[in-house]
């Protein structure tokens, strides 16, 4: 069964060029020109993954990214014209996965899809449990908890991130390699995508996220986690 694509895009022609070249690549296509018909949507039918321009009537993109967010873990790619870092930094810290600019290359965009819909289950060969602090992160399960049984709610994204650093204690883990292994590329990849995801992860796993004790930033070479 293909993947459904959740294109949330007001321009009818960028709408349909994006339709075309996602089923092109063997997607099945869901449209919606404005957030609030993309909310409507996605309840009636969800999505394997949302791509949401960011400049849209109404509700924009950012609010309907933390609509979706509220409700699911779908892997959101924000779409932009805009190329200035404040914007696709806010996308991100709205709960986006990844970025893309606009015009994009039809090729960039089905890479960046895959590779959100290959990392959105744990691998096989990762460990049962990964413990830090007073957490446990069940690979398996997709599922990040208290030891006292409390589930803390993260994306899919974050959570592979989480899994990641958690299944190397103390190891320092460079921006290139988290894209490699989290985001699936690092030759046209972002560092800001990890540096956001880590601060939206210290927001759930950090009791003072300012003051970080188990995911620290190692200055010039990336980030580790100190169980």
């Amino acid at each position: 069964m293909s993947s459904r694509i959740l294109v949330v895009e007001d321009d009818e022609r960028i709408r349909s060029s994006m339709r075309l070249a996602l089923e092109g690549e063997g997607y099945e296509v869901d449209e919606a020109a404005s957030g609030e018909d993309a909310l409507d949507r996605f309840a009636a039918e969800p999505a394997d993954v949302a791509l949401i321009d960011l400049m849209l009537p109404g509700m924009d993109g950012f609010e309907c990214c933390r609509a979706l967010r509220r409700h699911s873990a779908v892997p959101i790619i924000i779409v932009t014209a805009r190329t200035d870092t404040h914007d696709v930094v806010a996308g991100l810290e709205a709960g986006a996965d990844d970025y893309v600019t606009k015009p994009f290359v039809a090729k960039e965009l089905g890479a960046r899809i895959r590779a959100l819909l290959r990392r959105a289950r744990p691998a096989e060969d990762e460990p049962t449990v990964l413990t830090f602090g007073d957490l446990e992160v069940l690979p398996d399960e997709g599922l990040l908890r208290h030891i006292d049984g409390e589930e803390v709610h993260c994306t899919r994204t974050e959570f592979r991130l989480l899994c990641e650093l958690a299944a190397n204690p103390n190891k320092v883990l460079s921006r290139e390699q988290l894209l490699d292994r989290v985001w699936g590329y690092d030759y046209f990849g972002d560092g800001r995508l990890v540096d956001v995801h880590i601060r939206r992860l210290r927001t759930k796993v950090e009791p003072d996220p300012a003051l970080p004790r188990h995911i620290l930033t190692v200055r010039g070479m990336g980030y580790k986690l100190v169980p």
